[in-house]
């Protein structure tokens, strides 16, 4: 729970608020951020896109990428981001898709390959390509860990705008197993 306490931190100084679009972490993201008292100060909204037919309905990624590029690819997660921000009221959103196994994996994409998408309002998404290893409890909960720790990242950048929204209030072992 520290890190998702330090997400909002800084997500809270910003005066920016969070949505998360999940696929393979199944609203694990949101769960962790919810966990923390104010939270609702700073996070918007979540998006459980577990389905493609999910991706394309709630979050507007054409049914053609997912079709050409696959669903854990980077230009679905790029879409991800996009459509939750389009879709909420957030300043930030992190997006997540990946293969937990057993099964599902390819020579081109193994188990434990997930991708992850961080994107700022106006600004383009960064993406970044993971093998975990582990079960599929251990895939899912390295790829939330890496989500909330890219937002953090984000967060403190240097060059990151203040802005503050009108009404906004002022240990990795914490993620529920």
């Amino acid at each position: 729970m520290a890190l998702s306490k330090d997400v909002g931190a800084a997500l809270e100084r910003r005066g920016w608020r969070l949505a998360t679009a999940e696929s393979c972490t199944g609203g694990w993201i949101a769960q962790c951020v919810t966990e923390v008292a104010g939270s609702s100060g700073w996070f918007d909204r979540g998006f459980v896109t577990y389905s493609n037919d999910a991706k394309s309905e709630l979050l507007g990624v054409d049914p053609a990428l997912i079709e050409t590029q696959g669903a854990v690819s980077e230009a679905v997660v790029r879409a991800m981001a996009a459509g939750a921000l389009r879709g909420s009221q957030a300043d930030v959103a992190v997006a997540v898709s990946g293969i937990a196994g057993p099964s599902g994996g390819t020579p081109d994409k193994p188990v434990g390959t997930v991708w992850l998408a961080w994107q700022r309002t106006g600004q383009a998404a960064r993406t970044r390509r993971e093998c975990f290893s582990g079960d599929r409890h251990a895939v899912r909960r390295q790829a939330v860990i890496l989500a909330l720790r890219g937002v953090l990242e984000l967060c403190e950048e240097p060059d990151a705008s203040l802005t503050v929204r009108q009404g906004a209030t002022s240990n990795e072992q914490g993620l529920n197993s």
